[in-house]
């Protein structure tokens, strides 16, 4: 029996691997998210600190739509992202086996978001996302510049990208787009090509989130500012006298 959802919607998994938690909960038309802490997805992360008050980092660097089983008998996901092959480099949306995310030092965190979907929900964004790969759009770094601007300037984030492109989307403006055409906004009031990862984690859309962490990308400068707050505190209290009873001096 899995474990009971917390009243927030999130499930904590605990003691599973990333392929069996993936096999565990992962099912077609549900979104992945990952994290980790390669200088890429710490730069992202940090990126995305701009969404918190306090401007913690983000928690996750790249989304993706379960696509489901195949003949082949894995399952498999449909993303947009920039893979570098030994023969070849694959910069766009793209079909690929969820084995890709059983690597638990490059993928530290992992979560499945379940909108619980009619079948009939599940096949439109399965065929819409097909469609994008056929037709090759691709993932487009300048659009995430655009987006790191928005996250500079909230005013701007229920704008259009200053720097979209036609037929590109990123990791997340993917997802968002293909739930949009399934009538579900996972991020209201922010363009399509301004939504993040993180901006997916916090959807309000009815959800329940199975999530799994090991470690997560950090701020070394805000750890490194704690412990100087700290050593402060601690500088700054006057010493102990070695005299404990004052009759001692008489």
């Amino acid at each position: 029996m899995p474990p009971e959802p917390l009243p927030n919607g999130i499930v904590p998994i605990n003691g599973l691997s990333n392929r069996e938690f993936l096999e565990r909960y992962a099912r077609p038309g549900c979104i992945g998210l990952s994290g980790g802490i390669s200088l890429i997805d710490r730069a992202i992360c940090r990126a995305q600190r701009h969404l918190d008050p306090q401007e913690n980092w983000g928690m996750w660097s790249h989304a993706f739509l379960f696509q489901g089983r195949r003949a082949d008998g894995h399952h498999w996901v449909i993303e947009s992202d920039l893979q570098v092959h030994r023969k070849h480099i694959q910069l766009g949306v793209q079909e690929n086996r969820i084995s890709k995310y059983f690597d638990e030092e490059l993928y530290t965190m992992l979560a499945v978001l379940d909108f619980d979907l009619k079948e009939s929900q599940v096949a439109l964004l399965v065929s819409e996302a097909l469609e994008l790969v056929a037709n090759r759009a691709r993932y487009s770094l300048r659009e995430l510049l655009g987006t790191l601007i928005a996250l500079r300037r909230p005013q701007l984030r229920g704008r259009s990208n200053l720097l979209a492109r036609e037929r590109s989307l990123y990791c997340s403006a993917l997802v968002q787009h293909l739930f949009r055409k399934g009538g579900l906004d996972l991020a209201p009031g922010v363009d399509l090509k301004n939504t993040t990862p993180e901006d997916i984690a916090r959807t309000t859309a009815p959800h329940v989130t199975y999530w799994l962490e090991r470690d997560r990308a950090r701020s070394k400068l805000k750890e490194f500012k704690a412990r100087l707050k700290r050593w402060n505190q601690d500088a700054s209290e006057p010493p102990r006298s070695k005299i404990q009873d004052p009759e001692k001096i008489q």
